[in-house]
């Protein structure tokens, strides 16, 4: 599972491909999250949470 703001969302996509060879999941973090959830590659609010499953 990787969190993901809007910028970074297409590096997360490609990172869970290539990991897992499959198209991943995106579900959008709700308004409570996003307050304590940071995106992995830059540390701003997360928006997305990308994942295999």
């Amino acid at each position: 599972m990787i969190y993901s703001c809007e910028e970074h969302i297409d590096i997360a996509i490609d990172t869970v491909v290539d990991e897992h060879e499959t198209f991943p999941i995106l579900t959008k973090i709700s308004e409570e999250e996003k307050l304590s959830t940071a995106c992995e590659y830059c540390r701003n609010s997360a928006v997305y949470l990308v994942a295999n499953e």
